[in-house]
């Protein structure tokens, strides 16, 4: 599914979209309640099923039968702006995303969708969506995301953006995002888990690599052709400049958060579910996986997504 951008439409900035067109896509059953689902910065609209049956990139919660129910509701996952063929970055907004899918919404005639389920940047348009169309959505669930990036995330963020520009000023872009990805998972997942993971030993010289920067280099080398570097900086910016005000959201929300996230601190969250007017629930954990336990841990993620959505047909 695809929806026209008007000419007319000007991001926060002030700039323009290069890209004329939105693409989304529909899981599920056709007249169903619509639960719109929307992920990290790499997260796209293959939320269930990729284009040649594969598993999509959050199949753990979205599924025949699973915690969003492909039998009882109708999934709308869509790809973040800008698309991948922009050749330069624009200054875009979480609640530029909201704005965007607005339009996507009118495109296929919903006016309301019964929940939003927001993850990591996801959660942070979904709180941008319920602020600026509190008609629009009747519930809302936000996982680790909070109302503001912390600075700390902001520093690790910005140092990626400096890998970006540094490599593509040298005409090696590709090894620009693979290095700056690099960075990027040790700070996704805990000290813990790696200490867990990978031995220590050293190298025969200096310069050689450990077994813990064997892994990220394959992670840095599988993302090579999944990001450009004008649009990670568009959207790492972009989560950079995310700013809402809880107590102007007036959906019922469920919001969770792991103790162990450093993008997206605990008490952050706690701040933001202090705030908010109309909080269903707040879920405090602990995840050896840190920021990516949305990711990972499937039973609490499972559970809590039920137990909203059950609450969404009441």
């Amino acid at each position: 599914m695809t929806a026209d951008i008007p000419a007319d439409f000007h991001l926060e900035s002030g700039e323009r979209l290069g890209q004329r067109r939105l693409v989304g896509r529909l899981h599920g059953t056709v007249g169903a309640p619509v639960v719109v689902v929307a992920g990290g910065i790499s997260a796209d609209r293959f939320v269930h099923k990729t284009e040649n049956g594969g598993r999509g990139w959050w199949s753990g919660a979205v599924g025949v039968r699973g915690p969003v129910d492909l039998n009882r509701f109708q999934v709308l996952s869509f790809d973040y702006a800008p698309d991948a063929g922009g050749r330069t970055s624009v200054t875009i907004t979480t609640r530029d995303q909201a704005r965007l899918l607005a339009l996507l919404l009118d495109e296929v005639g919903i006016e309301t969708v019964a929940a939003f389920v927001g993850a990591s940047y996801g959660g942070m348009v979904g709180l941008a969506f319920a602020e600026i169309f509190p008609e629009r959505i009747d519930s809302l669930v936000v996982i680790s995301a909070a109302h503001r990036a912390h600075p700390i995330g902001t520093a690790w963020r910005g140092v990626q953006r400096r890998i970006l520009k540094l490599a593509a000023e040298a005409g090696r872009a590709e090894d620009g995002v693979a290095l700056a990805r690099e960075l990027a998972m040790t700070t996704y997942r805990t000290g813990e888990e790696f200490a867990e993971r990978f031995p220590t030993e050293a190298p025969t010289t200096a310069g050689g690599t450990y077994p813990v920067c064997d892994y990220l280099t394959a992670q840095g080398r599988s993302y090579r052709g999944r990001m450009t570097a004008e649009r990670w900086i568009s959207l790492s910016d972009s989560i950079d400049r995310h700013q809402v005000t809880p107590e102007a959201i007036k959906t019922p929300v469920t919001l969770v958060g792991f103790t162990t996230d450093r993008l997206a601190p605990i008490d952050d969250l706690r701040e933001l579910a202090a705030r908010l007017p109309v909080l269903w629930r707040f879920v405090e954990a602990p995840s050896l996986y840190g920021h990516d336990a949305f990711l990972k841990e499937e039973a609490l993620i499972g559970q809590v997504l039920r137990q909203a959505l059950k609450e969404v047909d009441q």
